[in-house]
This record gives structure tokens, C-alpha cells and sequence, in this order.
């Protein structure tokens, strides 16, 4: 189970984010939100309002848990409130065992939508084969009913109609639609039918990646398929088709083609203003979404201010990331919170419960290992939360008494190509070591040797206009910091498909009888 973060460091850190950010923007920019709304890996947006309330689910593939859901009475400010599940499913993959990962896999792009006073939370996996679909009355309380059904459905949007019957609407290139069970535990046989069979043409013949990440509105008169699609040569690009039927005929247009912003869909506010949420990729932080203006011409949505994306929106500045999608966290808890984490935090991979505890050492996080494992990527029970730009660091102590030899303790940066300072304990010494490596070679860039009982650590990422770069830094105290390493050229890699994470791990390779204390977790913006 997890909880809200804690709220203890709130106010600090919304100033200090609010201070890193103000500075460069002029007077009459102080009131406006700024693109991207949130600067950080949060892609495949599907939004729903209730009300003056909006709710937004994203991707976060192969994390425990998953399918997070963010809460904003802006479309600016976002806070995490929950997650669709715990556990997608209990395979071999997911748990990160028997030579198999979900990496790059896990769970898709999702749709969010509310019906008669019920929300629905639908995603797919290649990793079960199986599309999922969560239920639930509160989305802030309440919790989850699932259910399941073969195929996995790619890139699929669920629409209600106003007949009562279901549809889902799915497919690359060749979009499809089938009807729905009522109680949408399967398919109603026979009713699959293809919607628009090449939905790419719009963009041209030279197409690399077919039209996909389907959402369906209806506005008015007219039903809207949302797609991307990425010209060969080119970048990626928002496809809108439109019909008064659900079943077509459609046609269909290009609405937006600016710095590869695309990929979501519509939302409006109760005032009658209208804006797409799409998202970018950007490098190694990951896809960060954005908010578009929408005017409507001749029933057709027009995205951005003369076909670009604006840099600033008429919306309450958006200062809220640090506690709403990050946090710190001292791991102190009250005597009934033992057991819970706040949402920030993401095990890789489904976690093995009996290897982490927050009891056996009261105000710290303590991490065991029953296995023996080879590398970062490797280790389970790694915990982690995004990193963020255009610039964050994070810093953390961990105590060293419970190593035993062969154990590797420390701060990484997760993904393909990864980095991480740490402690490794050998032939009864230990050593503090910077590494970059990936799950076929590790590289050790230094190493010193180190006999204090405890360690200071930190992790500093660089990600403004692209650059991508991490280094590392130690202390013995706390205070006065070393440079430690080489820079870790950060790479956004498709085997992972997800922005760079932070991540406390601990494993073994000799045996299993070792534990790591980690007294803390510092998220802040570096002062340089």
C-alpha cells in the first residue's frame, strides 16, 4: 500500500522551486503557467474532468506500482493521488527473475474516462498479452476493481456511447473498432470492423511510424480521433480525423507539426476554454507533457497560436513538482505508518515485500537482498522516482554496518546505459565507486578506498536544452562535497522506454546475509 507524500517539506520546496523558476520570467509571465506543465517523464496523458477537477493517468511500464493518476484544479499544478494497481500481474518478467525483465514493457498508454458517476482506468501489456480495464467509484479513496481479457489491445480509447453500448477503438496505421461486454469483460463477438484503414495518409506516403495512441471525444455534432504519426524524415506529428458517426466515414487532417509535441487528446474547462495535452520527448529526462490552446474553425480543433506551441498559457503558474510529483522523504514514520510509502516513490519491477523494511530500523529504509544479482539493472527492490528538469539532484546517507562482503550499496541512475556512485564491500574492506555500465558491461570510472561507517551521496542531472548529463559527488559529512567519477552521458533508450530515474539499491553476489540503511532522501533543484 502507499499514501500521500508527506507534507512536512511542502512549503519549502514549493519556494525554492518557485524561486529556480521565476527569475527568468518577465513581469507579466509571473502569472502564467509555463510549457511543459510538468518537466518530467510523463508521457501518454489520457485527462478527464468532473466537475472544476481534473484527473490524468500516464505510463509508467514496467514500475510498481502502476498506471499512476494525477489530480489538478488548474491543468497546471499536479499531485499524484493513486495508482490503477500494485501488482499488473505476477509472471517471471515483471518480477525481474529467471533471466526476464518487463523493461520497455509493463503496461501502455491508458485511457481515463468518467461515466454515470464511475471512473475508468484502461490499459494493455504485452508483458500479461492481456488489456485491463480498473473500475472505481472514488478515484481518490476508493479502490480498484479489474477486470481482464484477451488480446491486448495497442493503443486503445474506450467510448461510451450514448445508445449504452461500449465501444474500443484501437490500431497502427489501420484503425479498428469492437463493442464491449456491459460489464466490459470481453469483446462482443463478431463486431470488429475496421474504422479508417490507412489513418497515416493525411501526413503523406512516407510514413515511419504509423498512426496510433488513439483517443476518441465527441464535441458537438462530431466524433474526433486524435492520433500521432511520424513522417518519415520529419517529426512527430498530431493527426485529428472527424465524423458524425462513431462508425464513420472519417476524414481526417493534420493539426499540429511543432518540435515533435504530439500524442493525447482533448479537455475543457468549466469556463468553455479548450486545450490538447500532448507530450515531447525530450532526451533523457523523458517524454514531458504540454498543454495547446484549442479555437474551433469550421468544426475543426485548431491546436497552438499560428500552428506553434506557446511557451507560456493563461492558466495559474505551475510551481507545484516537487511534493506533487517528487518528494523527499526521511523515512521517519508514525507508529501506523510503518508499512506505507508516499505515491512518488516506484519499486522497478514488482518488489519483493520481506526485502525492504521501514521497522527493523526505525527512520530508515532498509533494503536485503535473497538472491545473488550482477548489476544495477539486475537488482530488484531498486526504489526510485523520476528525475526532473531542467536541472535536479538528489542526496541520501547510507549506513555501511550491515554490508557483508560482495554487497553493493548506493544512488543510480536508471536506465539502459546507467550510472550510480556507491560502497562495494570485498576481501573485508570496502570501497566508494562511481560506475557506468548496462546489463552486458559495467566499467568502474574510480574507486577509493573508504573506511568510514557511513556515506554521503549524490546524484546532480543536467537535462536543460538536452544536454543529459549526470554527475556524481561524496561526503563524509554532509557538508563538504567531492566531485567523484565521470560524467554519465545520460541516453533515453528504447529497451527501457522511460526517462532516467533516480534509485536507491542494495545487492549481493557472494551471499545473502547483508542489509543497507538509507537514512534519507533529498530531492531538490542544484543551486548552480
Amino acid at each position: 500500500m502507499l499514501s500521500n507524500p508527506f507534507p512536512k517539506q511542502l512549503l519549502i520546496f514549493v519556494i525554492l522551486f518557485a524561486l529556480a523558476i521565476l527569475p527568468r520570467l518577465s513581469f507579466s509571465q509571473q502569472a502564467k503557467a509555463q510549457n511543459p506543465i510538468i518537466f518530467a517523464d510523463v508521457p501518454d496523458l489520457s485527462m478527464v474532468r468532473v466537475g472544476d477537477t481534473y484527473y490524468m493517468s500516464s505510463t509508467t511500464m514496467h514500475m510498481s506500482p502502476g498506471v499512476p493518476i494525477m489530480k489538478s484544479t488548474d491543468l497546471s499544478n499536479w499531485e499524484l493521488i493513486g495508482y490503477a494497481y500494485d501488482q499488473l500481474v505476477d509472471n517471471a518478467a515483471m518480477n525481474l527473475s529467471k533471466g526476464e525483465s518487463a523493461y520497455g514493457r509493463g503496461s501502455w498508454a491508458s485511457c481515463l474516462r468518467y461515466h454515470e458517476g464511475r471512473f475508468y482506468l484502461s490499459t494493455f501489456s504485452a508483458t500479461s498479452g492481456k488489456t485491463h480495464i480498473y473500475i472505481t467509484d472514488d478515484i481518490e479513496k476508493g479502490k480498484w476493481k479489474e477486470v481482464n481479457f484477451e488480446p491486448s489491445y495497442h493503443d486503445h480509447s474506450i467510448y461510451f456511447d450514448e445508445d449504452g453500448k461500449i465501444y474500443l477503438i484501437w490500431g497502427a496505421g489501420e484503425i479498428s473498432i469492437v463493442e464491449l461486454e456491459k460489464d466490459l469483460s470481453g469483446i462482443v463477438p463478431e463486431t470488429e470492423r475496421v474504422l479508417i484503414e490507412n489513418a497515416s495518409k493525411p501526413a503523406g506516403e512516407n510514413i515511419m511510424l504509423n498512426a496510433e495512441g488513439s483517443q476518441i471525444f465527441k464535441v458537438g455534432e462530431y466524433f474526433y480521433l486524435f492520433n500521432i504519426v511520424w513522417p518519415r524524415k520529419d517529426m512527430r506529428t498530431v493527426l485529428v480525423h472527424r465524423s458524425k458517426s462513431l462508425h464513420g466515414p472519417y476524414e481526417g487532417k493534420v493539426v499540429l507539426k511543432d518540435r515533435g509535441i504530439a500524442q493525447g487528446g482533448l479537455i475543457d474547462t468549466p469556463e468553455g476554454n479548450w486545450y490538447a495535452y500532448l507530450f515531447r520527448d525530450y532526451g533523457a529526462v523523458g517524454r514531458i507533457p504540454y498543454l495547446v490552446p484549442v479555437t474551433w474553425e469550421n468544426d475543426w480543433p485548431v491546436l497552438g497560436e499560428n500552428g506553434k506551441v506557446p511557451d507560456y498559457l493563461d492558466l495559474p503558474v505551475n510551481t507545484r513538482l516537487i511534493s506533487g510529483i517528487v518528494a523527499s522523504d526521511d523515512f521517519s514514520r508514525e507508529e501506523r505508518d510503518f508499512t506505507f510509502l508516499p505515491l512518488v516513490w516506484q519499486w522497478n519491477h514488482n518488489p519483493v515485500e520481506e526485502n525492504w523494511s521501514l521497522t527493523e530500523r526505525p527512520g530508515f529504509l532498509r533494503l536485503k537482498s535473497d538472491r545473488l544479482d550482477n548489476n544495477f539493472v539486475e537488482t530488484r527492490n531498486t526504489l526510485t522516482q523520476r528525475t526532473f528538469g531542467p536541472k535536479s539532484q538528489v542526496v541520501t546517507r547510507v549506513d555501511l554496518q550491515g554490508l557483508e562482503d560482495g554487497d553493493v550499496v548506493g544512488l543510480g541512475l536508471l536506465q539502459k546505459e546507467y550510472g550510480f556512485i556507491g560502497i562495494k564491500a570485498e576481501d573485508q574492506k570496502k570501497a566508494l565507486v562511481m560506475s557506468i555500465g548496462n546489463e552486458d558491461n559495467e566499467q568502474v570510472m574510480e574507486e577509493l578506498s573508504w573506511n568510514e561507517g557511513n556515506v554521503y551521496l549524490k546524484a546532480i542531472c543536467d537535462f536543460e536544452n538536452q544536454k543529459d548529463s549526470a554527475f556524481f559527488q561524496y561526503s563524509k559529512d554532509g557538508k563538504e562535497w567531492k566531485d567523484f567519477g565521470a560524467e554519465l552521458k545520460m541516453t533515453y533508450t528504447l529497451p527501457h522506454f522511460m526517462g532516467y530515474r533516480f534509485g536507491l539499491f542494495y545487492y549481493s553476489t557472494k551471499s545473502t546475509r547483508g542489509y543497507a540503511d538509507f537514512d534519507f532522501f533529498e530531492i531538490s533543484i542544484p543551486e548552480n
